[in-house]
């Protein structure tokens, strides 16, 4: 009794092809043991014709060809491919069964191949990665080289006696799964080599590739090592048996000198205190030169390596950072990258920390001159690729603040065109008003603080006692600046009213004082508010003195002393100091003498003169000037 066991498949194309015209039972082709299927379809394919081969598998037949071979891939002539069939015969003596194929008035004889099963092996040394002896050079840079060593064992399934030698094409590549390559061969440089191999059967062929290490960020995944295969003549000799693995891969792991275990197991420790230069007060005042933070840091490490330790540095916007330096151990290394605007990233004796080690250092901050915030914060934190335990994670961190003041590099300043100034005692009483001069107050921002809502106060003296006007302010001007305001005020009795502690100076009482300033006369009041003040601005202010006021007076030099001084509003993060914004403008007034002249100085002026005079008419008429003849006698005699 029979009993079906499904359908033979064929291509799409085998319609009308005549499938199933021959049939061949074939002992053995792929060396698996079992019977094999011949089956011919001389019509397919317009009658070129061809065959299908099905793979028995234990009692049965696979339903899918395993090959199919059509007459016109062998020979465009050839019709009717498949009409017989025989596979019963080994015609090449290589211990194979071949299959005659036949054809109209032809007959094809199709060789087997050899079936052949590759075993391959890995292994690398040194059989880690020590990244901290490094020891080789590749590109001018310290590495850790390594040998990878493949061998390749061949096997035939096929029966014959004989070895065979055939080529393999290889490929091998580091790290495939990594974006940047953590190691290179040294052949190519590059992260991936291939090359051809020779193979025989029987024997174990091995083959060597270095290759090396550089420093990388990634010390805790192992590097991967990946090998593919395949032969590399597909059309004559053997072929890799169907479903044999072609690749191999394999981890080489870092070096970590963290015990048995291989895990390391850290306990990083970190302080840090905050120093302001130049100041000892609450809340610290920044002036300049000394407008920099530095905060002194101390990292240890209390447990195994800590690999990949880095420092993390996020801070307020009024610090930029400036510098980094290893104080004592100088075998350390640190770099920092910007993460950010207020943010670095310090890496701590890269590649490992190791254990039980300490590391001390200095961060320089200097102050921002845009970002004027009355608190400096900022907060490190210790990191590393290494395992910490949740419980002694604490100490990673340290966060400092500390209330600061900023004190502006402000200098103000005067200059006039006239310090002295001698007043005639003689002239007319027309002309009372003496000379008008001007004063320049000159108001300079040497830092690199933007100064807003300053006032610039001017105490001019202008009356004494009796109200007596000595000195008229007419004009005040800004130069370089804007949004500057002045306003004046002259009038006597506001300022009587305001400077209520005044002792105005009578005249007659000059003689014995010197000084004329606002504790002895009422003084104009000039104020310039200053709303924004960028590197400078000058102010001008134009005087007119007084000249009957001081020939009235008995006095013989009286200095009138102005003064000035500059306010602005502090606020919580800006502050003037004291004493260091106030000045005084001196005008030096001398009392003219009238010297009388002698009578008999002007009479020996005059008979002077008349002699003077006499000699001169003598010497023209000793000339001849007044003995001329007149043009009319002249005329007349021509």
């Amino acid at each position: 009794m029979f009993v079906s066991n499904g359908t033979l498949t064929s291509e799409q194309k085998s319609q009308d092809a005549r499938f199933g015209y021959a049939l061949a039972a074939a002992p053995d082709l792929n060396q698996d043991g079992f019977t094999d299927l011949v089956v011919g379809a001389p019509l397919e394919d317009e009658h070129r014709g061809a065959i299908y081969i099905y793979h028995g598998q234990d009692i049965y037949i696979t339903h899918k060809p395993k090959q199919h071979i059509t007459g016109s891939s062998l020979s465009p002539s050839l019709r009717y491919f498949g009409r017989s069939l025989s596979s019963r015969l080994d015609l090449d003596g290589d211990g194979l069964i071949d299959l005659a194929v036949g054809a109209q008035g032809k007959a094809v004889l199709l060789s087997s191949r050899s079936i052949v099963q590759i075993n391959v092996s890995l292994s690398f040394q040194p059989h880690s990665i020590n990244v901290i002896q490094k020891t080789c050079q590749r590109g001018g840079r310290d590495s850790a080289c390594l040998n990878a060593t493949t061998c390749f064992t061949a096997k035939s399934r096929s029966p014959e006696s004989h070895s065979i030698a055939f080529d393999l094409w290889v490929s091998a590549t580091l790290d495939d799964r990594k974006l940047s390559a953590r190691a290179l061969f040294d052949d190519s440089s590059h992260r991936q080599i291939q090359l051809s191999v020779g193979v025989q059967t029987g024997k174990a062929l091995c083959y060597r590739l270095p290759f090396h290490v550089y420093d990388t960020a990634d010390y805790i995944r192992p590097i991967s090592f990946s090998l593919g295969f395949k032969i590399n003549n597909t059309e004559v000799g053997p072929v890799l048996d169907e479903g044999w693995p072609t690749n191999i891969k394999k981890y080489i792991s870092f070096f970590k000198d963290c015990g048995e275990d291989d895990v390391c197991m850290t306990d990083l420790v970190l302080q840090a205190n905050m120093d302001i230069t130049g100041t000892r007060q609450k809340p610290h005042v920044i002036r300049s030169p000394r407008k920099r933070l530095v905060v002194e840091v101390q990292l240890q490490n209390r447990l195994e390596n800590a690999y990949n330790t880095s420092l993390k540095l996020h801070y307020s916007r009024n610090l930029h950072f400036s510098s980094l330096s290893v104080r004592e151990n100088t075998n350390f290394k640190m770099e920092c990258t910007a993460l950010g605007s207020n943010s670095h990233s310090c890496n701590v004796s890269y590649p490992v920390f190791r254990s039980h080690s300490k590391v001390n250092f200095m961060l320089e901050f200097e102050f921002s001159c845009t970002s004027l915030q009355s608190r400096v914060q900022m907060k490190l934190n210790a990191t590393s690729d290494s395992m910490e335990r949740e419980d002694t994670l604490l100490d990673n961190s340290v966060q400092l603040q500390t209330f600061v003041q900023y004190q502006p590099d402000l200098f103000v300043s005067s200059i006039s065109n006239l310090n002295r100034y001698e007043v005639h005692p003689t002239r007319s009483a027309s002309e009372a008003i003496g000379p008008e001069f001007y004063t320049h107050f000159k108001l300079q921002n040497l830092g690199c603080y933007t100064l807003s809502n300053l006032e610039l106060h001017m105490f001019l003296p202008s009356v004494a006692a009796g109200d007596a006007v000595f000195m008229t302010v007419t004009d005040v001007y800004a130069f370089n600046a804007s949004g500057v305001t002045c306003s004046v005020l002259s009038d006597v009795a506001r300022l009587k009213a305001r400077q209520r502690d005044v002792r105005p100076l009578h005249t007659e009482d000059m003689l014995h004082n010197e000084i004329l300033n606002c504790s002895r006369a009422w003084c104009t009041e000039v104020v310039c508010e200053v709303q924004q003040l960028g590197h400078e601005a000058i102010i001008r202010v134009t005087r007119r003195v007084h000249d009957d006021f001081f020939r009235k007076a008995k006095y013989k030099s009286v200095k009138i002393v102005s003064s000035f001084e500059l306010t602005a509003q502090e606020t919580s993060s800006i502050t003037l100091g004291a004493g260091i914004l106030r000045g005084e403008s001196v005008l030096e007034v001398l009392k003219g003498r009238s010297i009388p002249i002698s009578l008999w100085i002007l009479i020996g002026s005059i008979i002077g003169g008349l002699l003077l005079l006499a000699l001169i008419i003598f010497i023209l008429w000793k000339l001849g000037f007044f003995t001329r003849k007149l043009r009319e006698e002249e005329n007349h005699e021509d």
